[in-house]
């Protein structure tokens, strides 16, 4: 089959690989028929997460079931299915209770309970390297799907792959950022990041009540774009956010919004200054934009961190969190646990999510997609890629 492959270096290649197999008796093939690229798939192409042997890259698809194993009872030869990202098995301490991105039998060679950089991560990922379990992702014209009784979900024949795809990681896990928020109507909720968690973020904040969302974003196009789609108010991220901090303040009574969301993570827009003070702290990228939202945030508001972290900071504003009293709750979204009542929003129409697409694509081209959407060039904020 043909898979987009990244090597060491930052290269992806539209690569001729092994079929994938039916490995264990819960497991399922499926025949994609729509995948995508994640901004958390940057940090691999980029080499900021190491993966030093080739793999298929890609965490967000969906497709037609191929195969499946012996002891597969939820699904049939032909189901339509979306694919959760996380890798999980359903049955162990996490999973039972709700959290599929700890599972703790998904990442045999790579689990602990540390959660260091290279060493005891949590549970595997599709196509996140061999620190997630090594699984090979959907960015490919097949894909095994591990534990298939309690991972993909049955999609309705009536709707497109682009209105459903999403389902897969963006949509649950911007809606994760509003629930971990606790908001319950009435709230001020300001993101960070305007990309497509962040977009999400936004839909997912009305659909829960809030009474007034911002979206900060330094790049004028991706703003622009987030705030047609989730009709937010938009403010362009200036002077490393004190003008973002500022305007929140100015409409909550010098206050600060009731929920800040992270939804850019550790490799955000910097300065020449910003990158030398990280190698100077050996540190890996920048906590800048959490910085942000700590500032942001009211007094006991919550700040939920949705984008990926991966190292430490030594500069961390412990101080600060711990005098405005600040609930911060971060981690991989469980996307098993919302993705069945946010299918409902969709399905009833609630809820928009192809929207934010701007670039439609063979698999064939990933090269050209990853270089426009690494580069945001061409306007891009989403590409769907069709094997």
């Amino acid at each position: 089959m043909k898979a987009a492959v990244v090597h060491p270096g930052g290269k992806i290649k539209y690569e001729t690989v092994a079929d994938p197999t039916i490995a264990k008796s819960t497991d399922a093939i499926i025949k994609v028929t729509s995948t995508a690229i994640c901004g958390s798939d940057l940090h691999i192409y980029n080499g900021s997460i190491p993966q030093l042997r080739p793999m298929i890259m890609g965490h967000e698809f969906m497709g037609i079931v191929e195969d499946i194993g012996a002891d597969v009872k939820n699904l049939k030869i032909g189901d339509r299915v979306i694919v959760p990202f996380p890798i999980a098995c359903g049955s162990c301490f996490f999973c039972n209770h709700q959290a599929p991105g700890q599972c703790e039998n998904s990442n045999p060679d790579h689990y602990g309970p540390e959660g260091n950089l290279l060493t005891e991560k949590g549970g595997g990922m599709f196509g996140y390297t061999d620190l997630y379990g090594g699984y090979d992702g959907g960015q490919a014209e097949y894909a095994r799907v591990p534990y298939a009784d309690y991972g993909p979900r049955l999609v309705p024949d009536n709707l497109t792959d682009e209105q459903v795809l999403f389902l897969t990681d963006i949509f649950p896990t911007g809606y994760t950022g509003i629930d971990w928020g606790e908001v319950k109507g009435g709230e001020t909720v300001l993101i960070f990041g305007a990309g497509p968690v962040g977009t999400m973020a936004a839909k997912s904040a009305w659909l829960r009540g809030a009474s007034r969302v911002i979206i900060a974003d330094t790049v004028p196009y991706r703003l622009e774009k987030a705030i047609k789609t989730s009709n937010a108010e938009g403010i362009l991220w200036e002077d490393d956010g004190k003008n973002v901090i500022d305007f929140v303040r100015s409409i909550t009574n010098n206050r600060g919004a009731d929920v800040c969301v992270e939804a850019v993570g550790f490799e955000p827009d910097r300065n020449l200054l910003d990158r030398a003070k990280s190698v100077i702290n050996f540190e890996k990228g920048s906590a800048k934009v959490l910085e942000a939202c700590m500032s942001a945030v009211r007094r006991n508001g919550i700040v939920s961190v949705l984008g990926v972290y991966i190292g430490t900071y030594d500069n961390f504003p412990v101080g600060q969190f711990f005098d405005k009293g600040i609930i911060l709750k971060g981690g991989q979204a469980p996307a098993h646990k919302y993705i069945d009542e946010l299918l409902k929003y969709v399905v009833e129409g609630r809820v928009k999510l192809d929207d934010i697409i701007t670039h439609h694509l063979p698999l064939s081209e990933i090269e050209h997609a990853y270089h426009i959407f690494r580069h945001k060039e061409e306007e891009c904020v989403k590409v769907i890629l069709k094997p």
